[in-house]
């Protein structure tokens, strides 16, 4: 088949490793011929751009500032970048007639270039669910539900539920939340197709080897690490991560590492200035292998999401740590079933965000914990990412959609 990808995460090369670039790899290895297009952000000072790689075709459409930006120009960007698609589509890809339109929020604002292509080559089309918008904005509260703004975005976000074929959402949770607060959206028309990853065969490190990488750090030998990787920003609830580091800046078991980039960095790093703890690493985001190498010599891996969240969230990072056999503690709110999930599958545990005595108790077991527990749920971990996140099954579901489509 053609098929046009099209996406916010900046892909230029399927060499790399990513949810995305795993996927469109599968659909690579399959003999598909993949067009795929994604932006330049206005940072990167470069031109719309396009280049080949085997049976793959990369468009990088020049756009304003889109992620990990401020809200104003996130927001312009959001509107503007379905225009510059279109054009940049029409122009590059004239004489391609398109099979499959595979298509990941965010954003929600890609309907009318999906309609033309729908329209024009009979494409069938795949939302790959990552994100609910505007109700995310709502419950971050940068934006209101009574306001012009959420009432443009929800249209648009019923446009593109409407526009697609098949929605692939991330968890149960997820799809039961679409169809709850979208009436019309078909019930045959949600499956759950999650997160996914190619698994890579890796040798473990040694304790050589991770005693070496915990001094290039400064990090003691001697301490339970827990690491925290990813986007620091509002979503991710930095102000419980922050309470979290607060209560335990004097506990000498256990030792934190934050990685990452995002708008509340600087809110961390002043913190840090501020209490001056002696168990807490802050690293600005690391390339790909260094931070997997780091991420192999922590111990238990962390992940965060504001309490307000009524949409059910489920961040990627998850599957870093159960690729490298890292048991997890989850601290979400109420909506999400990625910590339930977690404790279903004995791998870690589950917290509430803002509730720092369930907190405190979840990082004492692990602190506690002797080597035969914790190996036995690092195993639990590894098989969970077997089970339930191998790129293999996302793709055969998308393929199996198309086919049920003809």
């Amino acid at each position: 088949m053609n098929i046009l990808f099209l996406t916010l995460a900046k892909i230029d090369t399927l060499q790399q490793r990513g949810i995305y670039h795993d996927l469109m790899r599968q659909f690579s290895s399959h003999g598909h011929h993949l067009y795929i297009v994604s932006p330049s952000e206005r940072r990167e000072k470069v031109k719309t751009s396009i280049k080949q790689e085997e049976n793959t075709r990369f468009l990088n459409v020049k756009t304003l500032n889109i992620q990990k930006t401020n809200f104003i120009e996130k927001g312009i960007s959001t509107l503007l970048i379905e225009e510059l698609f279109l054009r940049a589509v029409k122009k590059y890809f004239r004489d391609v007639r398109f099979d499959l339109v595979i298509y990941s929020t965010p954003p929600i604002t890609f309907t009318n270039l999906i309609r033309y292509i729908k329209k024009r080559d009979q494409a069938k089309t795949y939302l790959l669910l990552k994100d609910i918008f505007p109700q995310n904005a709502v419950d971050m509260q940068l934006m209101s539900d009574k306001g012009f703004l959420y009432r443009y975005f929800r249209n648009k976000e019923k446009e593109l539920y409407t526009i697609s074929d098949k929605i692939g959402c991330m968890s149960k949770a997820n799809a039961d939340f679409v169809l709850q607060h979208n009436s019309y959206v078909s019930k045959d028309k949600i499956e759950i197709n999650p997160n996914s990853i190619e698994l890579q065969p890796f040798k473990e490190l040694s304790v050589k080897e991770k005693s070496e990488i915990k001094t290039q750090y400064s990090i003691p030998a001697d301490k339970m690490v827990f690491i925290y990787g990813g986007n620091l920003g509002k979503p991710q609830g930095i102000d419980f991560l922050i309470k979290t580091l607060q209560a335990k800046k004097d506990d000498e078991k256990v030792f934190f590492v934050i990685a990452g980039s995002g708008t509340e960095y600087g809110k961390i790093k002043n913190w840090i200035s501020d209490a001056n703890p002696k168990n807490v690493l802050l690293l600005s985001a690391l390339p790909k292998a260094d931070y997997d190498l780091l991420v192999q010599s922590c111990d238990v891996g962390l992940i965060f999401l504001h309490k307000d969240f009524t949409i059910p969230n489920y961040p990627s990072r998850l599957l870093s740590y159960l690729e490298f056999k890292m048991p997890v503690i989850a601290a979400t709110d109420t909506n999400t079933d990625i910590g339930s999930d977690i404790v279903a599958n004995g791998c870690g545990f589950s917290v509430e965000s803002g509730n720092i005595d369930e907190m405190m108790k979840a990082i004492d077991e692990f602190a506690e914990i002797n080597d035969a527990e914790l190996e036995e749920m690092r195993q639990r971990s590894f098989k969970f990412l077997e089970r339930e996140f191998q790129v293999r099954a996302s793709y055969e579901k998308i393929i199996k959609s198309v086919n049920q489509a003809l």
